[in-house]
């Protein structure tokens, strides 16, 4: 590993952990991040509420069991509190990164910006889209050129590219990809909103 990698990945992580208690902040303020005056935000996290509610609820169970386990440790004791308590925050986080980073449309600014979460974040400009249509897909095989970005394993969305866009992921990894898959809680809306941006149409 080189030199710049050493400084590059604690920076990153440190980036992803600010990034996320913002996260929790603005889902607290019931804020967007990244909503543009005149666009429009459509989400994609309700496909995958309850199940990290669930995870969430299981890292909790585990935490009182851990408690009662080491009760007659209480060093060890607190430390694996305060790790349970981190990971439980770190669950809640990931889910409120997903609701306050919404897939957005600008039609004046020309741009999908597609994302999950704190780790993807891709503009599309509306031109380069060849065709965008719902589709319902549950499994998904890595393919050169493709982006996938399921949630709860599914997509809904699939936007065709005429010209690809540069995709860059967490550690900086730039690959070019022709097809973008991703989830919506109202595909048929997002759709519908794209083909009318893409015609010049007011969105509604």
């Amino acid at each position: 590993m080189s030199a710049a990698s050493f400084v590059t990945v604690p920076y990153l992580l440190v980036r992803n952990e600010l990034r996320l208690w913002v996260s929790l902040w603005l889902w607290a303020a019931r804020r967007t991040h990244g909503a543009a005056a005149g666009g429009s935000v459509f989400g994609y996290a309700r496909g995958q509420g309850a199940m990290m509610g669930g995870f969430a609820f299981v890292c909790v169970v585990e935490s009182v069991m851990m408690s009662v386990l080491l009760r007659d440790w209480p060093a060890v004791h607190h430390v694996m509190l305060v790790l349970d308590v981190y990971t439980v925050v770190i669950v809640v986080g990931l889910h409120a990164a997903s609701v306050v980073r919404p897939h957005v449309l600008d039609p004046d600014a020309g741009t999908l910006r597609v994302r999950r979460a704190l780790h993807v974040d891709v503009r599309i400009p509306l031109e380069r889209i060849a065709s965008v249509r719902r589709e319902l897909r549950t499994t998904h095989e890595p393919r050169d050129g493709e982006l996938d970005l399921a949630v709860g394993s599914q997509t809904s969305v699939t936007v065709e590219l005429a010209e690809p866009v540069t995709h860059v992921s967490f550690f900086g990894r730039r690959r070019e990809v022709r097809v973008v898959r991703c989830h919506a809680d109202d595909p048929g809306a997002l759709v519908r909103a794209v083909e009318q941006a893409r015609e010049g149409h007011a969105v509604p």
